[in-house]
């Protein structure tokens, strides 16, 4: 590692969102700590060949560990970017408790001891809630205080934490919409296993597929942890980072649809809502009970509303800070 570089630590660093962060900060010249888990990705691997990253391996869930990982990075880190956690609709809350949350408590005692420059967590658009929005910026938008799933509950949570605990200079938040990409493990699968057997694409309830779906590039995401990391007016805010052109979630099942099986023609169907209550609620209470990954299938609960809710948010913020880096 070359001295007169910044340095940054990267949570998830093989992960979706994790792997194109490690890449957007080397390629603004930045020297990487990648943090893995179990495995590592080849790309990594070349990056750390080249002399660009150094690969560390923990445990976000123990502190003990994480201390050790701060402790390998040589000298005073410039930022961490905390991407790592479970990103799933489904499964128990002690194992989104432990990853989600536990994990921001350990990481912003260690920006503290180790006087970190900036800490940027990585949350999610959900902790507003699934319900119909009509462009309201992150001033407007509040918590939803009353979240059953285990998913934005622990998100809300962890930011919570790092308001309470951390001066607000030395944090800030990126709420990711509907992220995708091609190497997508989560959403875009999802999407594309569904087109893969059905010939339909299917909508419930009174919006029939019309609704805004906030659907952000993987690779925006990525520029929005550098922007969060380096400029002063990112500082102490909650960020929303989406596409600013406005897509419906038809409008995103058939781009899916068109790009992965190109020439295949999918009619559209419309179902109660009521009926996509009871088959989410069975997939969701099975998914829980066995805390698998991922639902067994389509749609979970979750997901139901989800998709059938009208999330129209603002990124005024966002493109502000875009343009003032250009």
């Amino acid at each position: 590692m070359r001295s007169d570089l910044k340095t940054v630590l990267v949570t998830g660093a093989a992960g979706f969102i994790g792997l194109r962060t490690v890449k957007e900060f080397v390629g603004r010249g930045w020297f990487v700590y990648a943090l893995v888990h179990r495995s590592r990705s080849a790309e990594l691997t070349e990056l750390e060949s080249a002399g660009k990253v150094t690969i560390l391996s923990g445990d976000i869930t123990r502190l003990e560990s994480m201390k050790d990982v701060i402790e390998q990075c040589e000298g005073a880190l410039d930022a961490i970017v905390h991407c790592a956690g479970r990103a799933s609709d489904v499964g128990w809350a002690r194992e989104f408790r432990r990853t989600n949350y536990d994990s921001v408590r350990h990481l912003v005692e260690l920006v503290k001891e180790y006087e970190i420059g900036r800490f940027v967590f990585v949350s999610t658009t959900d902790v507003y809630g699934m319900k119909d929005f009509c462009g309201q910026n992150e001033e407007e938008l509040g918590y939803d205080e009353g979240a059953r799933n285990n998913y934005p509950k622990y998100k809300i949570l962890a930011e919570k934490w790092i308001r309470g605990n951390l001066a607000a200079e030395r944090y800030s938040i990126v709420r990711a919409a509907a992220v995708w990409g091609d190497d997508d493990p989560t959403l875009t699968k999802r999407v594309r296993d569904f087109h893969a057997w059905s010939p339909y694409i299917v909508h419930f309830g009174k919006w029939k597929g019309e609704n805004r779906w906030p659907m952000v590039h993987v690779s925006k995401v990525a520029r929005a942890n550098f922007l969060a990391a380096v400029l002063p007016q990112a500082a102490g805010e909650s960020i929303n980072v989406l596409e600013s052109q406005q897509v419906s979630i038809d409008d995103f099942y058939r781009m899916i649809a068109a790009k992965y099986f190109p020439g295949k023609t999918f009619k559209t169907i419309v179902l109660p809502f009521w009926i996509g209550v009871v088959v989410g609620g069975f997939v969701s209470f099975v998914s829980n009970l066995l805390n698998l990954k991922g639902p067994i299938f389509d749609p979970s609960l979750y997901a139901l509303y989800s998709v059938s809710s009208n999330l129209d948010f603002s990124c005024d913020k966002f493109q502000e800070m875009v343009n003032s880096s250009n």
